[in-house]
């Protein structure tokens, strides 16, 4: 299974403008049509010219992502004492690394079935609500991948996703810390706005 691009493409999926009082599972849901329906008339497009999905990923996505909330949870400790304008800086550039792996993973999914969005489950709060999909891959099994909601200023949105129990933000986090203790958090900043920082995930 690779799962940077499915990881990454699956975290659009709830990234669409939504009414404001829909819910975490119908941000999910609600956007799958609409995202597959794009993907499938522009493919040949998209897949000539990358740029132009990266910058319809970028509109999408960007708004509806809880990014401040997210890097400071990858930044961890790190993120101590560093100054909020810093951790935007961390946050933004860190959104553009994943942006270029959406433009990618999105273009593997074919059909809207591929993915079923489960009702919720279990204790959610506005301040956690995990929003369960269900991927169906080539080899006919069924990957599990989460969605992790707060509301922030009476929206939903994502600041993380759960791939077969790998969380991305951990992922980010993990990987970078040791970057930080060894070259500090300004040289990481610097290799990531420069686009010389890979995330490796699992596979």
């Amino acid at each position: 299974m690779r799962m940077i691009p499915l990881l990454l493409s699956l975290m659009l999926l709830g990234l669409a403008p939504v009414q404001a009082e829909d819910g975490p599972v119908e941000i999910v849901r609600g956007t799958l049509d609409g995202l597959f329906e794009d993907i499938d008339a522009n493919r040949e497009e998209y897949q000539a010219e990358p740029a132009l999905l990266q910058d319809e990923v970028r509109d999408r996505l960007l708004p509806h992502i809880d990014t401040v909330y997210s890097g400071r949870l990858v930044l961890g400790r790190h993120g101590r004492g560093i100054e909020t304008e810093r951790i935007e800086e961390f946050a933004e550039a860190m959104s553009e690394l994943l942006i270029q792996r959406f433009a990618t993973g999105l273009l593997e999914f074919r059909s809207r079935d591929q993915v079923e969005v489960l009702p919720l489950a279990g204790d959610n709060t506005e301040r956690m609500t995990r929003v369960r999909t269900r991927i169906r891959l080539d080899s006919g099994s069924r990957a599990p991948v989460d969605f992790v909601f707060r509301k922030r200023d009476g929206q939903w949105r994502v600041f993380d996703v759960i791939v077969e129990g790998i969380s991305y933000v951990a992922t980010f986090r993990n990987q970078i810390g040791e970057e930080i203790r060894r070259d500090g958090f300004d040289r990481l900043l610097e290799r990531l706005k420069a686009g010389e920082v890979e995330i490796e995930f699992d596979e």
